[in-house]
């Protein structure tokens, strides 16, 4: 997902996202903001359960490898 996108989302969602917030920054917002624990990029040893996630692509890509 492209930021503009995100930035979309957010705005659809009524989620203010400064524009001085990286992507991973942007996705945490919304993800507080929703009531969620921010885990965006955050996945242990790679591995998420929430492949239901809109943002499950671009949070494997971005959580570093160990």
């Amino acid at each position: 997902m492209k930021m503009k996108e995100i930035r979309q989302l957010a705005k659809e969602k009524n989620i203010k996202i400064p524009v001085t917030l990286s992507k991973i920054e942007a996705v945490r917002v919304i993800q507080k903001s929703e009531g969620n624990f921010d885990c965006f990029a955050r996945a242990i040893s790679g591995y998420c359960d929430q492949t239901g996630c809109i943002f499950f692509d671009d949070c494997m890509d971005l959580t570093p490898k160990e």
